[in-house]
């Protein structure tokens, strides 16, 4: 039919302008932030602008700050039972709202979309449940002799969280705090600020009373600096690189807080000469491969028995060539991205230093981009093969689709080898007898070891030996890493020893096994 001419003309389309957000969630509501400048929020797979944040300052750290400790004495007195149910309801929101939070992470990190779902997104509704089971079942008072022993809640506790796998890292320090009964103030990455929005609105449907949860996003040098540094902050808990990890000490030396740390890794996965070679190297690039590279756990170091390097070699870049690396939206793509310019820019520096600085052999991939993959920040997975393990990729936590192939002689090399650098944080040993592998992995100076493909479990502590980090997280010592201990001395039973009120002006009783001359 002809257009009314009384009707105007559509106007031309025009693509929306990114999302500009201009608060933070502070103390049950989005507040304001004075932030006079702002971030960008980039898909890696265009390149395009997702949004814009506040770069948050000093001032929102504080109101954060001051909002959990206002809540914490409140939240540390709800019985646990009752914290407990309340955080049923946000593994509940992260159930329902599964599908958004992939679709965000899919744009801020570059993470496939099947990947993020199953994955990035499944594991961390899977990591709150237990969270909130272990907190359910955790035993925070007992008698110790003439002693009740209670662990209460530390305080407010900051959580500065990576852009990796960023749902996952965050549930992991957040529902452990909220459990034990700490107040948070959450930092995320960012690079990767819109999952924690939607993460904060998912707190809220759940109901947790004001100030009991606060996020705001800004750099670590400014934001970071001021929460780890603020005197109401009783705990930091850091998933980050190294350099991160000596800054927040060193901050938080200052105020003599509790400093948990979860940082860098340079993983060996360790094929044992009877080992089947086919599972266990599949398995190592796999892994080494999950999220273009970008985890502190890839087995990004692969040894193997020096007379069957070249057959492992082969193993590895068959299965990487399977691997389709495009738009991280494509159901058939297996590799997205990297996260940013700056982490492009990194991993080509590695790659180009593997290839120069001699010491390793290069045998598939390289630097630069995949061919068609002009826009984005694609690389090609990569492998190197008889390398030097002391040479720059043989000892640096490079974080991306960069496998180092490390030949040995005997066993005692190989461990040697494993053990060989500054980190400690995760490994892999392969051997065709349970029994031996496990007696291998005893040796390794690392927190977390995959024994024949053992998987994952929450259950059991996670973190790292060296300068990989200090504490743990997950299961009954990721509630601890958020509890403080008292003891308090009862009265004994009738007939026992009673201190009387001038020796405890004078002294403190000492029991040390031995009865005191003044008893």
């Amino acid at each position: 039919m002809p257009q009314d001419l009384a009707t105007p003309p559509a106007e031309p389309y025009a693509p929306a302008l990114p999302p500009r957000y201009d608060d933070q969630w502070i103390g049950g509501r989005w507040t304001a932030s004075d932030a006079d400048s702002r971030l960008v929020v980039t898909d890696p797979a265009t390149e395009q602008t997702l949004a814009t944040v506040p770069a948050g300052t000093p001032r929102d750290a504080d109101l954060a700050v001051r909002a959990a400790a206002a809540a914490f004495p409140g939240w540390a007195a709800t019985p646990v039972r009752e914290r407990a149910g309340l955080l049923r309801r946000v593994v509940e929101g992260l159930e329902r709202r599964a599908g958004e939070f992939a679709r965000t992470i899919t744009s801020e990190v570059g993470a496939p979309t099947r990947m993020a779902l199953q994955t990035q997104v499944g594991l961390a509704v899977g990591m709150a449940a237990h969270c909130v089971e272990t907190a359910a079942s955790h035993t925070f008072e007992e008698r110790v002799g003439h002693s009740l022993v209670v662990r209460e809640a530390a305080g407010v506790a900051a959580c500065i969280t990576p852009w990796n796998v960023p749902l996952l890292l965050t549930v992991q320090k957040l529902l452990p705090a909220l459990a034990a009964g700490c107040t948070v103030v959450h930092k995320p990455s960012e690079l990767t600020p819109l999952h924690a929005r939607l993460l904060a609105e998912v707190f809220a449907e759940a109901d947790l009373p004001p100030g009991v949860v606060n996020m705001a996003v800004g750099t670590g040098d400014t934001l970071g600096t001021a929460l780890v540094a603020h005197p109401l902050v009783d705990v930091v808990s850091l998933t980050g690189s190294t350099r991160a990890g000596r800054r927040v000490s060193a901050l938080g030396a200052d105020g003599v807080k509790r400093i948990h740390l979860e940082l860098g890794g340079k993983n060996a996965s360790l094929v044992l000469d009877d080992a089947d070679l086919q599972a266990a190297v599949g398995a190592t690039v796999d892994q080494v491969l999950f999220n273009t590279g970008q985890t502190c756990l890839q087995w990004s170091r692969l040894l193997v028995p020096r007379e069957r390097q070249d057959e492992a070699v082969e193993i590895a870049g068959r299965i990487m060539d399977g691997y389709v690396t495009g738009d991280p939206r494509d159901p058939a793509t297996d590799l997205g991205p990297l996260v940013s310019a700056a982490a492009h820019a990194r991993v080509g520096e590695y790659v180009r230093r593997g290839e120069t600085e001699g010491g390793a052999r290069l045998v598939r991939g390289g630097a630069g981009r995949p061919d068609g993959l002009d826009t984005g920040y694609y690389v090609r997975p990569t492998i190197f093969a008889d390398v030097d393990p002391l040479t720059t990729i043989g000892q640096e936590e490079i974080f991306g689709p960069v496998l180092c192939v490390i030949p040995y002689d005997d066993e005692d090399q190989a461990v040697r080898i494993v053990n060989g650098t500054r980190y400690g944080l995760h490994g892999a040993v392969w051997s065709g007898e349970d029994a031996r592998a496990e007696r291998v992995a005893r040796r390794f100076r690392t927190g977390l070891v995959d024994v024949n493909g053992g998987s994952f479990n929450p259950a059991a502590p996670f973190g790292g030996f060296k300068q990989s980090g200090i504490g743990r997280e997950c299961g009954a010592a990721g509630l601890e890493a958020f509890l403080e201990t008292k003891s308090m001395q009862l009265p004994q039973a009738p007939g026992g020893r009673v201190v009387g009120p001038r020796l405890r002006a004078t002294a403190p009783a000492v029991d040390n096994g031995q009865e005191r001359n003044d008893a």
